[in-house]
C-alpha cells in the first residue's frame, strides 16, 4: 500500500537517505531500526512531508508524488497526501492551550470539516479507546507523559489514516510510563492498522513487527521479519539486535 522508490535527501553534502526503496505493507507493522544517524526519524518525516525528499517516489493506495529538488511540489498536494497519514512524535506535541478533547477534534473538524458535535461524539470513542475518556476536558500539562502520548494517538486515529507513522514513541517517557503507550500500540497492531514505527524497542520490534527494517548510512542495509534479521549471518545486525534487547 505504501511503495517507496529511489529516495533521497540530503543536506549539503550529507547523505541522509540514500536510494531507499521498500514496500509497506496494508494492515501490517513495519518497524524501522538502526544506530543513530542512520536516517530512521528522517524517512518517517518524509513519509508524510514533514521532510520533503529531494529525489524519489512515494505512493500511497495510487496517490503518487515524484520528487525533484528543482520543482518543488505544489503546497495542495502536500496537504491532500499528509491527510492519509498520521502522525505521532516523541515528545506529544499536543497545544497547551487546548483540552484534550479539543486537541482531538482540531484535525477532523478544519481539516476533514466534520461538525463539532460528530468530531467530539468521535474523539469521546477514541479516548475510551486509550483508557482517557474521563480526561477530555484536562489540558495536557494536567496529564502524565505516558497520558499525553495516548491523547496524541487518539489525535491521530480521529483523522482516520491509511497509515500510522510513530517516531520512538517512548523515548521520552520513563520505563514505568511506557508500557501503558506500548500497550496502546500493541493493541492497534492486533487490530491491523497499518503501522510504520521507529523504536529502539528491540523486544517489542520482535513481538509486534511483521518486517523489521535495518537502515544504516542512509540505506537499507537488511528487511525482513525478526528472525531473519537475527540469523541472517550479518554480525552487524545480529550485534545491533542484542545490544538494544
Amino acid at each position: 500500500m505504501l511503495q517507496i522508490k529511489k529516495l533521497c535527501k540530503h543536506y549539503d553534502d550529507l547523505k541522509v537517505l540514500d536510494q531507499i526503496n521498500l514496500e509497506i505493507e496494508s494492515n501490517k507493522t513495519t518497524v524501522i531500526i538502526g544506530p543513530s544517524g542512520s536516517g530512521k526519524t528522517t524517512l518517517l518525516r518524509c513519509l508524510n512531508l514533514l521532510t520533503v525528499p529531494d529525489a524519489g517516489e512515494i505512493d500511497l493506495n495510487g496517490f503518487t508524488l515524484a520528487f525533484d529538488a528543482n520543482r518543488p511540489i505544489q503546497k495542495k498536494k502536500i496537504l491532500d497526501f499528509r491527510k492519509k497519514t498520521g502522525m505521532v512524535f516523541q515528545s506529544f506535541n499536543l497545544f497547551s492551550h487546548r483540552t484534550v478533547i479539543e486537541n482531538i477534534i482540531e484535525g477532523p473538524v478544519t481539516v476533514l470539516k466534520k461538525t463539532k458535535p460528530e468530531a467530539i461524539e468521535e474523539g469521546m470513542a477514541l479516548l475510551k479507546k486509550v483508557g482517557l475518556e474521563d480526561k477530555a476536558n484536562h489540558y495536557p500539562k494536567q496529564l502524565s507523559g505516558g497520558q499525553q502520548q495516548r491523547v496524541a494517538i487518539a489525535r491521530a486515529l480521529a483523522m482516520k489514516p491509511e497509515v500510522l507513522l510513530f517516531d520512538e514513541p517512548t523515548s521520552a517517557l520513563d520505563p514505568e510510563l511506557e508500557i501503558e503507550v506500548l500497550e496502546i500500540i500493541r493493541t492497534l497492531a492486533e487490530e491491523h492498522y497499518t503501522i510504520v514505527i521507529v523504536t529502539h524497542k528491540m523486544g517489542f520490534a520482535k513481538e509486534v513487527g511483521d518486517k523489521i527494517i535495518f537502515l544504516e548510512n542512509g540505506k537499507v542495509l537488511s528487511q525482513g521479519s525478526y528472525s531473519e534479521l537475527y540469523y541472517s549471518g550479518n554480525e552487524r545486525i545480529s550485534r545491533f539486535l542484542n545490544t538494544l534487547q
